[in-house]
């Protein structure tokens, strides 16, 4: 069979991208690579990622696992300042939105949190402000019984890995031990969490954005990168590279691991990846936003295909531009397994529908 060229799928993608001026979308099919782009989008042009984010901290934090600094078991407390009251909350649970933990700490929706909210609503919210959130906060459910989307619970995985690393230090330093433990080994230069780098303009409703701030919780949301840094990170998660770091390598399997089966759909959650099966192979798939950005990624190893799409606007109700990346990737994967592709995802910006409570609570895989 023959299969048709990259571009071919790339092009109906870029122009998914509904009120972006700056498009940045990849794709690998086995040994083939391609970063294709439009409007003001250059090869090293950065894109908000949002929750996208949380798929490194997943990766951050099977690194230290395999290092042997943390185990999933682990409570949180153990690296916090102040506990969360109520039952104990592992870091297994914060990478698996099983904590229990609401989607937004107590006191961040403030007056100036609304009056901010389609611009910077996390800006004024501050670390300190995260820890004395800690105490206040109320589950919502025990911790392992039900699945909610958490960018609280990733926020406070990314301070317990920092302080972790850091030998229990009071104050830890996510970014930098992100840089030093992913992104730097896997040459990933586009990326990292500072707002002050040269990145694209977001836009809302064709409106430009200020830089996405999220200072008291980056692990889940702060990160920036580039079509063809994501197209390099995709590429390592389908294939390891056989140098550098063992822990990475460890890692960039371990997060491919399925955790949690989720009741009646067949899908499961990884460290959070989602995996929704597909003609009895994984794919993975998650997807983020910001104001004014809108980013997915998606990989099935068994098909060695990957799809990433970023773009400069944010995302709508109806995400075209997700539907539209997880469509490409499913028609990559039939090109490769010669099955039909299914488009049908029903996945929503900022990781999906898994933020709904399920009835009965997830079983865990071993």
């Amino acid at each position: 069979m023959t299969s048709a060229p990259l571009e071919s799928f790339l092009a109906p993608l870029l122009a998914a991208a509904r009120g972006a001026d700056a498009v940045a979308v990849a794709a690998v099919r086995g040994g083939e690579r391609l970063v294709a782009r439009r409007g003001a989008a250059g090869p090293g042009t950065r894109f908000e990622t949002g929750s996208l984010t949380k798929t490194y901290t997943a990766l951050l934090l099977a690194e230290l696992a395999a290092r042997g600094e943390v185990r999933y078991d682990d409570p949180v407390d153990r690296y916090l300042p102040r506990r969360v009251p109520g039952p104990p909350i592992t870091l297994l649970h914060l990478a698996t939105h099983t904590s229990g933990l609401p989607r937004l700490p107590p006191g961040l929706v403030t007056r100036s949190a609304r009056h901010a909210w389609f611009s910077n609503p996390y800006a004024g919210f501050s670390a300190a402000d995260l820890m004395a959130a800690l105490p206040r906060t109320r589950l919502h459910h025990a911790p392992g019984t039900h699945v909610r989307y958490s960018n609280y619970g990733a926020g406070l995985l990314g301070h317990a890995l920092a302080r972790a690393a850091g030998g229990g230090a009071e104050e830890g330093d996510y970014a930098g031990l992100l840089a030093e433990r992913v992104l730097v080994p896997l040459g990933l230069t586009d990326t990292d969490c500072d707002p002050l780098r040269p990145q694209a303009t977001g836009h809302w409703r064709g409106r430009p954005r200020p830089p996405w701030l999220i200072p008291a919780l980056p692990a889940a949301g702060a990160l920036r990168t580039s079509g063809r840094d994501l197209l390099r990170l995709l590429t390592a998660l389908l294939t390891p590279p056989v140098t550098g770091p063992p822990s990475l390598r460890a890692a960039l399997q371990d997060v491919q691991r399925p955790r949690l089966a989720l009741p009646r759909t067949g899908r499961r959650l990884c460290l959070i990846w989602n995996l929704r099966p597909r003609a009895g192979r994984p794919l993975f798939h998650h997807s983020g936003g910001t104001r004014g950005f809108t980013a997915f990624a998606g990989f099935l190893p068994g098909s060695g295909t990957a799809v990433a799409a970023l773009a400069n606007t944010s995302p709508t109700p109806l995400a075209p531009f997700v539907q539209a990346a997880y469509g490409t990737l499913c028609a990559l994967d039939a090109s490769v397994a010669g099955d039909v592709a299914d488009h049908g995802v029903g996945e929503l910006p900022g990781g999906g529908r898994e933020g709904r409570p399920l009835a009965g609570g997830p079983a865990h895989v071993q």
